[in-house]
């Protein structure tokens, strides 16, 4: 490779590095990967794998415990002749003072029935298991509307730096003519400290509105978990009038669609479940537990002329039993509790009644929105449109002596508030409707 051609790939690798450090997020960029990098969201997937460990354990509890155990004592009587082991009944005489014995044991417990408290034990879990899954959605949910209108919000703040901006040099280009009419004595110096004036507050607001647009990229990345200091710039899409004045999806047909896919609403009616079945487990208190136990077990010690081996043998014992227990009075306990958990049972159906009437409420603010923010648009354009004319013919008069400052500071103020208020019912009528079509079941695209 020649000096030349290292040359344009060095050039091409460093066009390459400018273009990725200025790189432009897209909506969807934003929200795959708040999805992936979001400490909330990694929190509730842990959660949620720790309440799938919860499912398994309760699956384990019921098969059988077994366990093993051994005990290994050594004892010293520096002052005694002889040393007593009782072994199997009899007793043996040993010379030593040291004297040392040993038990082993293998022990299982397995409760056979226990008015299916361990199987709903299991189910419970499963359902807490879902919920936690439930979770994660909701709150995955929850961040995509968030990033949503924050992303519109830096698109409206973008736009009106630009208003702002365009704002700004027909003032300059104002205050510049003026200069020449002062010098040439068709306009008052007064005049021209007006205009001077009115730059200066023109260049006020495009601050502010840099400020907020900052801020909201700020609250974005920090949603976004980026925590660096490299420029954040999102694209701006390409949005046509046809987009904002589609036709608005009937709230009733979003909400009937939100009830069956919305995790708040399944995560209600798992709670109804999981209430039923706690009410179940509260009335196994008045039933009956039975268990089985079964051990095998030996031991050895000192002082035997027989060896380890042997007396493990000889010593050797085996045990089973059954375990019943009927409960007869209990201070009330069993009673308290399944009166508790009916009431727990009521609140959940309640906390459904509520999820549903607040989901409704949602759809139907962001449907009204979208219908009124769609009419504001219509009207918002055509006003717009009268504002630019009336501006651009009061600007005119005014280089011709014909309009006064007043006049003309007035149009360009009505002109700055037209186009603000067509791009706010433009923002708005977008982002209610791409969060009107989310809660249907679709992804938020704008």
């Amino acid at each position: 490779m020649n000096r030349k051609h290292l040359l344009t790939a060095l050039s091409l690798l460093m066009a390459g590095g400018v273009a990725w450090g200025q790189k432009a997020w897209t909506l969807q960029e934003c929200l795959d990967y708040a999805l992936v990098h979001n400490i909330q969201l990694r929190k509730s997937r842990i959660t949620a794998a720790s309440a799938h460990e919860d499912v398994l354990q309760s699956q384990s509890a019921l098969f059988p415990s077994v366990s093993f155990s051994t005990n290994q004592n050594v004892s010293w009587r520096p002052f005694a002749e002889s040393t007593i082991n009782l072994t199997n009944g009899s007793m043996t005489t040993n010379r030593s003072s040291v004297s040392y014995n040993g038990s082993y044991g293998i022990n299982a417990n397995w409760t056979v029935w226990n008015g299916n408290r361990n199987t709903n034990n299991v189910k419970q879990n499963k359902l807490s298991e879902q919920l936690a899954k439930l979770d994660v959605a909701q709150q995955a949910n929850t961040i995509q509307e968030q990033i949503a209108q924050l992303y519109v919000q830096v698109l409206y703040e973008t736009e009106a730096v630009k208003v702002c901006e365009e704002i700004i040099k027909a003032s300059e280009l104002q205050r510049d003519r003026a200069k020449v009419m002062v010098e040439v004595g068709s306009l008052a110096r007064v005049d021209l400290v007006q205009l001077e004036a009115q730059v200066n507050q023109d260049k006020y607001s495009l601050s502010q509105a840099e400020a907020q647009l900052a801020n909201y990229k700020l609250q974005l990345k920090q949603l976004l978990e980026i925590h660096n200091e490299e420029a954040f710039e999102v694209a701006i899409p390409n949005i046509a009038d046809e987009r904002i004045l589609g036709i608005v999806p009937d709230e009733q047909s979003v909400y009937n669609a939100a009830l069956a896919n919305r995790p708040e609403i399944q995560a209600s009616i798992l709670n109804i479940e999981s209430s039923e079945i706690a009410v179940a487990s509260a009335r196994a208190g008045y039933m009956p537990t039975v268990s089985i136990n079964a051990g095998i077990g030996s031991s050895n010690s000192s002082g035997q002329d027989l060896a380890f081996g042997t007396q493990i043998k000889n010593n050797l014992s085996n045990s089973i039993g059954l375990t019943l227990s009927v409960p007869i009075f209990d201070n009330m306990q069993a009673r308290t509790n399944i009166r508790k958990a009916k009431y727990a049972l009521h609140t959940s159906a309640l906390n459904l009644q509520d999820q549903q009437k607040q989901l409704y409420s949602t759809i139907e603010n962001y449907w009204l929105n979208a219908t009124t923010s769609q009419q504001q648009y219509i009207y918002a354009l055509a006003n717009e449109k009268s504002m630019q004319e009336s501006y651009d013919l009061v600007s005119e008069q005014f280089n011709l002596g014909l309009k006064n400052i007043v006049e003309l500071t007035t149009g360009k103020n009505n002109l700055l508030q037209a186009e603000q208020q067509l791009l706010q019912s433009k923002y708005m009528a977008l982002l209610n409707y791409a969060l009107l079509n989310f809660y249907a079941g679709e992804k938020i695209n704008l």
